[in-house]
């Protein structure tokens, strides 16, 4: 299981979640859901409670990836299979991405 943390303007806004069987969930933080001044991150996660869930990377962070050969030569230079899109997007999307949201690898207990 791996685990990142969602910001939202340098603020934890929830965490995404890869499952060992692969599939995502995607949960805001209780304190974002219950301040009404927060907005969701994206219009396809609207601010809930409710944890998402997909069998695939939600299309919201897919999106976010880099695509062609900006994406060869990042999985290349950062020894990731192509076809590892959690562990491509941790690593993308931790300082260059654009827009608001940058994605934070979270370290997991043994």
């Amino acid at each position: 299981m791996r685990s990142a943390a969602i910001l939202y303007k340098e603020e934890e806004a929830g965490v995404i979640t890869q499952h060992d069987d692969g599939s995502f969930t995607f949960r805001y933080n209780d304190n974002w859901v219950a301040d009404i001044g927060k907005q969701s991150i994206g219009l396809t996660l609207p601010k809930t409670q409710q944890e998402y869930k997909s069998q695939y990377l939600f299309p919201f962070f897919y999106n976010m990836l880099p695509e062609g050969s900006n994406k060869q030569m990042a999985c290349k230079f950062m020894r990731i299979d192509t076809d590892d899109y959690f562990g491509l997007l941790m690593i993308t999307a931790k300082t260059d991405s654009i827009g608001a949201i940058r994605v934070i690898k979270t370290e997991q207990e043994l």
